[in-house]
């Protein structure tokens, strides 16, 4: 039986993080009401005419130097030319003949543990579409207007992917890399990031490339490596039966898990690209370009790095706090303040995960505050509460952001440290429990848990379980 290799390009489209659209000033909040963040310009009234915004320059010139393209420093826009309802002026402003970043590439990591780069052809820069909204009878379609104009950056990879899975590790660092810059959320849901996936097949050894099709209507990493999977096993089958891949634009269906042809493929012919009127050239200055670097942010490489050597936190932990920018901004404000990196770490890699997975959150969902954790710490560190009660304040500060402090307060929490007191709880539960006390007398010492429990229990949690343990250890000798 023939072998085939997968040959994987994408096409990644990242929503901006400005405030206003491209070409106009209309906000570029998600989830306004419809067509509600609108104007002449993107709507695509005649006689309007666009202005382009600085910032979304900035950002695409960030995204090209952290994914080491070179950057024209003359480019200019250019009007592809199509016919669809969600696409108000029957042209988008993008740029085909200039680029602003080319020939660029990111390292990943593959299924065998090396490392391989994969080649970005370019990045460019354009607006969004609108958005269709279809009735659930499928008889009518309206058009929400809000997302056209919003900017866009299109990162074209090279052919270079080989599997799903090199396809999801390239997706996941070039989204860290572009969250780390501020440059967009990349929120695969809200749409903020979508990748269209060039595939094809060849016989192992070939190297001709085969005929490709795109799939579009991917919005996690899950479905694209389904659609991946899914795409390579009908391409094999239409090639084992004697017949031909066409090359087409399909649409991904993932609760059915199958693709279905759209359109046919165009080329950039099929657009009839001319150079946009409306806009002047894009002239990037040594001194702008200068100062776009200088203001690059640490990435998530270097700063993995940085976590293992300055705060000599596990590998497996400084992984996974780098891997989100949210939770490694919260962990490095948070040691500033308390300066303890170790105590963090665990806060943020056993309480905090263990409840954004009962709540089903997202990282970036975390609202307490560097200021609230870090005096907790301090709290448990100064043995002012034990641990259980710990847990019980994280919690707290997890769902509301109290103050640690003033909850321990109000809700008298503190560590009875009076070893008067606490002597005299012990006394009694040695008093009720003989039979306990008889059978650690005679060799099992597991039955001093079940005395600190109950000690515990009548302190309402509020002792010291070491200093309890001491005192009964004393007393049972």
């Amino acid at each position: 039986m023939k072998q085939y290799e997968t040959v994987i390009g994408l096409e990644v489209h990242v929503e901006l993080a400005t405030k206003t659209k491209i070409f106009c000033g209309c906000s570029t909040a998600f989830g306004g009401a419809e067509n509600s963040h609108t104007c002449p310009v993107c709507t695509g009234m005649p006689g309007s005419l666009p202005v382009l915004n600085k910032k979304v320059v900035e950002y695409a010139v960030a995204v090209g130097l952290a994914t080491n393209c070179t950057i024209t420093q003359n480019c200019k826009f250019d009007r592809k030319n199509y016919f669809y309802p969600d696409n108000p002026q029957n042209y988008q402003i993008s740029q085909l003949y200039l680029p602003i970043c080319r020939n660029g590439g990111i390292e990943i990591e593959t299924e065998e543990g090396g490392k391989k780069t994969v080649g970005i052809h370019e990045i460019h820069m354009e607006e969004d579409a609108g958005k269709l909204v279809h009735d659930e009878y499928g008889e009518n379609s309206l058009v929400d207007f809000n997302r056209s104009g919003v900017p866009l950056i299109e990162i074209v990879s090279e052919p270079d992917m080989r599997s799903a899975e090199e396809v999801i590790a390239y997706l996941e660092k070039l989204r860290l890399i572009i969250q780390y810059l501020g440059a967009s959320d990349c929120k695969l849901q809200e749409g903020s990031m979508r990748a269209d996936v060039n595939l094809s097949i060849r016989e192992v050894g070939t190297e001709e490339f085969g005929t490709r099709t795109e799939m579009k209507n991917l919005n996690s990493f899950k479905a694209i490596a389904r659609a991946i999977e899914g795409e390579r096993e009908r391409q094999i089958d239409l090639l084992e039966a004697g017949e031909k891949v066409v090359q087409e634009t399909r649409r991904w269906d993932d609760a059915k898990e199958y693709s279905y042809a759209m359109r046919s493929k165009e080329d950039a012919q099929d657009y009839r690209y001319f150079p946009e009127p409306d806009l002047v050239p894009v002239i990037i200055s040594d001194e702008w370009l200068k100062e776009i670097k200088e203001r690059q942010p640490e990435l998530r490489t270097e700063k993995l790095e940085r976590y293992k050597r300055e705060f000599q936190i596990p590998d497996y932990d400084a992984g996974i706090i780098t891997s989100n920018k949210h939770l490694a901004d919260i962990f490095e404000e948070t040691t500033a303040i308390c300066n303890n990196p170790k105590k963090v770490s665990n806060w943020l890699m056993v309480e905090t995960m263990r409840l954004l997975k009962e709540h089903e959150m997202e990282v970036e969902e975390i609202k307490f505050s560097p200021e609230n954790l870090a005096k907790l710490i301090k709290l448990t560190d100064e043995n002012q509460i034990n641990s259980s009660v710990a847990k019980e304040v994280f919690e707290k500060i997890f769902d509301e952001d109290i103050d640690p402090e003033q909850y321990v307060e109000e809700n008298g929490l503190r560590t009875v440290s009076d070893d008067g007191a606490l002597r005299s709880t012990i006394e009694k539960v040695i008093a009720e429990n003989p039979k306990s006390v008889e059978d650690y007398k005679s060799g099992k010492k597991k039955a001093i848990g079940f005395l600190v429990g109950q000690t515990m229990k009548a302190m309402q949690g509020k002792a010291d379980p070491g200093m309890v343990n001491k005192i009964l250890t004393e007393l049972l000798q």
